[in-house]
């Protein structure tokens, strides 16, 4: 038996990282850490949150093949390592946290284990009003993650699952009802 690869996928500011926390401390979950050449933000941890690498380091994995699935995003390298995807399909669960583009690819490679959700923010005026308290942008970086949220909800009928992060416990229960609705799948 294959476990599945659950990917998370939301705008930037949609609430996957703390989704993800959550459902880590819940679920029997094995989260695969992307590699990434954008700087940490602010409490950010090597090898916890991303492995921070430099352009040059990404590219060289992406000659060697070593990547499920890769992508740029707003001038930023992101993949998912393949070797360490692999192995834990293998034993169990995965949970992935990638972006539209990534997900794709990894539904294409991977197509009968790979599970799409999609979680969206209530609106876009929340969205906007999430980057701004976060505090991690500035006003022209928000406007491109903005522009970019909308391209990427349009990609929604893309996914297997759509949840609203209206209320993180709710958003949170939803995702572990599709988790365990997976695993009962014939």
């Amino acid at each position: 038996m294959m476990g599945k690869i659950f990917v998370l996928s939301s705008p930037s500011g949609g609430g996957k990282t703390t989704i993800r926390k959550h459902l880590l401390k819940q679920c029997p979950l094995v989260y695969s850490v992307s590699w990434t050449t954008r700087p940490p933000r602010q409490g950010e941890k090597d090898k916890e949150d991303y492995f921070f690498v430099s352009e040059r380091a990404f590219k060289r994995k992406i000659e060697k093949s070593e990547f499920a699935e890769w992508t740029r995003v707003l001038g930023n390298y992101y993949g998912t390592p393949k070797e360490f995807l692999e192995k834990e399909i293998k034993k169990g669960n995965v949970l992935l946290e990638i972006d539209v583009k990534g997900a794709r690819q990894i539904k294409r490679r991977y197509r009968k284990q790979a599970v799409l959700i999609f979680i969206a923010p209530p609106s876009l005026r929340e969205l906007k009003k999430r980057l701004e308290n976060r505090k991690t942008e500035n006003r022209k970086e928000i406007a491109q993650r903005l522009k970019l949220a909308y391209q990427e909800i349009e990609q929604v009928n893309k996914y297997d699952y759509l949840v609203i992060n209206k209320d993180l416990k709710e958003c949170t229960g939803d995702i572990k009802a599709i988790i365990r609705a997976e695993g009962c799948k014939l």
